[in-house]
């Protein structure tokens, strides 16, 4: 009795809580606003869909406790200034086949994935169901669940479906997440919910709008009062029945460079993303109907300037809710296996991450509405700058400066700087590791520096995945760090705060020597803080000591990666560029030609020289870029053994018995030759690849 009586107790302490916690409402305007000062809100952040379908199973394979998982990959999130979060749930993993909600493992863990979200201030749109499977990039796994039974074009006007979708969607909204007491119809975190995930509709107006009418009178008869929301970006023969019911939001996509291409696609695609045309919105009630974008990505890149871009384009046609498909678990990002054409996560893409903490601010600052003109004008957008040529996304304003790259911007106001996040340099952070790091100010005089490890790519993200196979790998090296801050002065201290780390540093001319990836408080030196500082201290939305990096793998051989240039002109200089990873740095590296022979005392060779982080540089003479092809290999020595690339063959080409044939090569040709850029019976091949954008394209479906 007494146990059950303090369990009472919290359900109403949280539920009285939970009145004093903000709202959001759908004014009759079509405006999501706060419900206690009344102004516009936004939101900007991720999809993440670990609870369910492969990231779950993915987490099982790899023997991976989830709950550890979502504890890390939330902290990153929220270190990445996100305030939104969105799912779509796969409905067959907590259904059976008559609609009954079932409480297991994968509703278990999105209750605890809710509770972290709400501990970190981020609020959370949930789609109720999928209606397709659970497999990609696996074969679907057979549940039980209602979807699995009716084809997806017709469980939105089959009988018997609508009425499991009825009794699902109630039990959903009326399930009580055990962490927080609450109903998630209660939740104050839970802005509202998506009846459904890019239904298909092939059927007539009417038929669409009385099946929209029948969700919506479920959720009222099973007490919701949250916002509706349904997706309008698909069957758009129906586009007006989606404004003739009673949903309060409308829902849409926008993959506007393609999907699924299979490899790394380069290029500018900024044009490609000036604005976001709705082709329906003359339609009656479109004004009427709150917008959010429940997905989108510049997929298949692996570029950083997109995101602020695109957040733009979404305010300016009047979004309040952005997020994007999707975040990657830390645990799985080094195979990108979730699904392959997406790829974001902090630590394994830091610098799309950096993009999207800028992307962040652009939502939440710019105004509903705002225009800033096309290609190439809209580069720069209030305190935004984006560049292809840079590959560089950069938010520069008196209390934040954010960059994904190096950048040679000076801060506007250094001395009102309160965030700095960024990879590369800048002028006042000069840093060769390939990590992302945050530098905020706590007060006058104290810092939290938060640096992560290298991460390096090691093969193509967007090809065929694979748990076995690893596209970014993640190196735990120590590299000096300057810090230009005036308000730290030259000869600060860095005490480090996260678990296992004891570095005690003391800054020599700005600058922290074999700083190691970790979390420091920096104090000015000789200065007494106002307030006490520790690892256990609550700041903002998380803890000073808080750290999560990627599980280190060990690495026992060097890796090359290295792309020859296809075609040079004869007798002029050849640059060749490579980066080298290994269980340390290298003693020298050595660049042979094909010419090269055991028998031959005088062998020519050119000596790679290290230019920054993890990149080494030669340049071969034009006298030795003759016409024909020019073939080579790069051998990484240390310790007095040797490693040849790029098949990776223990030992030299200089060896005895070195039988290795594989060689890069760069085609030669003379200057006034000309060369074929494009074939055109390429350009008329389909490549595989799918788009999706507005106006319809085609179903999103994975």
């Amino acid at each position: 009795m007494k146990h059950f009586l303090i369990f009472v107790f919290c359900i109403f302490t949280l539920a009285g809580y939970a009145k004093k916690i903000p709202t959001v409402y759908i004014d009759g305007k079509g405006v999501m606003r706060w419900s206690d000062t009344r102004k516009e809100a936004s939101f900007y952040g991720v999809n993440y869909t670990l609870p369910f379908a492969h990231a779950y199973r993915a987490m099982n394979y790899l023997g991976i406790d989830h709950k550890n998982a979502i504890d890390r990959d939330v902290y990153h999130i929220a270190r990445l200034g996100l305030n939104a979060y969105r799912i779509h749930i796969w409905d067959v993993e907590i259904s059976d086949a008559k609609g009954n909600l079932i409480d297991n493992e994968h509703l278990e863990l999105l209750d605890y994935l809710l509770m972290r979200l709400r501990e970190r201030d981020i609020r959370i749109v949930i789609t109720s169901q999928t209606n397709f499977g659970n497999g990609y990039p696996e074969h679907n796994k057979p549940t039980g669940g209602y979807s699995y039974n009716y084809d997806k074009c017709d469980i939105h006007r089959n009988p018997e479906a609508i009425a499991a979708q009825e009794k699902y969607i109630s039990a959903l909204i009326n399930h009580i997440n055990p962490n927080t007491g609450l109903a998630y119809k209660d939740d104050p975190y839970i802005i509202g919910f998506e009846i459904n995930n890019e239904p298909c509709h092939p059927g007539t107006k009417e038929e669409t709008k009385n099946y929209i009418d029948r969700m919506l009178t479920a959720l009222k008869k099973a007490g919701n009062q949250k916002p509706v929301f349904y997706n309008v970006s698909h069957n758009q023969h129906v586009t007006e029945a989606y404004y003739d019911t009673a949903i309060q939001g409308t829902t849409y996509q926008w993959y506007p460079i393609g999907l699924v291409a299979g490899y790394t696609r380069k290029g500018n695609f900024l044009p490609h993303v000036d604005s976001y045309n709705i082709p329906f919105s003359h339609i009656k009630g479109f004004d009427k109907k709150a917008r959010l974008v429940y997905e989108f990505d510049p997929a298949d890149i692996m570029y950083s300037y997109m995101y602020p871009v695109i957040a733009r384009s979404f305010r300016t046609a009047g979004f309040q809710w952005i997020t994007q498909f999707s975040y990657d678990p830390i645990d799985i990002a080094y195979a990108n296996t979730e699904y392959q054409t997406h790829f974001l996560n902090l630590a394994y893409t830091p610098h799309k991450a950096i993009s999207m903490k800028i992307a962040a601010e652009v939502a939440r600052n710019i105004k509903r509405g705002e225009s800033f003109g096309t290609y190439p004008n809209d580069t720069v957008f209030t305190n935004v700058h984006v560049s292809y040529k840079q590959d560089l996304s950069e938010l520069n304003r008196p209390d934040a400066f954010f960059y994904s790259n190096t950048t040679h911007s000076h801060p506007v106001a250094i001395e009102h700087l309160q965030a700095i996040a960024g990879c590369g340099s800048s002028p006042i952070i000069k840093y060769e590791g390939t990590g992302a790091y945050f530098v905020d100010r706590l007060e006058n005089g104290i810092w939290r520096l938060e640096v992560l490890p290298d991460a390096i790519q090691v093969s193509d993200p967007f090809a065929k995945p694979s748990l076995k196979k690893e596209t970014v790998t993640i190196v735990n090296n120590a590299w000096d760090m300057t810090l230009r801050l005036p308000d730290l002065g030259e000869d600060f201290i860095a005490t480090a705060l996260n678990d296992g780390n004891s570095l005690d540093i003391e800054a020599i001319n700005s600058t922290l020597p074999c700083l190691r990836p970790g979390v420091y408080l920096l104090k000015r030196k000789d200065y007494n803080p106002v307030n006490k500082w520790n690892k256990d201290t609550r700041w903002q939305n998380i803890r000073l000591g808080e750290y999560v990096q990627p599980n280190i793998r060990q690495r026992k051989d060097f890796t090359v990666i290295h792309q020859p240039t296809k075609t040079v002109d004869a007798g002029k200089d050849l640059v060749i560029e490579a980066q080298i990873i290994g269980p340390s740095h290298p003693d020298s590296i050595i660049i042979y030609t094909d010419k090269v022979s055991f028998w031959n005392e005088t062998n020519p060779y050119i000596k790679m020289t290290h230019t920054h982080g993890y990149t080494y540089r030669a340049i071969v003479p034009g006298t030795e870029v003759k016409k024909g092809f020019f073939r080579y290999n790069v051998v990484v020595c240390r310790g007095g053994k040797q490693q040849t690339f790029p098949s990776g063959t223990e030992g030299s080409p200089l060896d005895w018995d070195y039988i290795d044939k594989q060689y890069w090569e760069s085609r030669v040709t003379a200057p006034d030759n000309a060369i074929e850029l494009v074939s055109s019976s390429v350009c008329e091949e389909w490549n595989g690849m799918e788009h999706y954008t507005l106006p319809e394209g085609s179903n999103h479906h994975f």
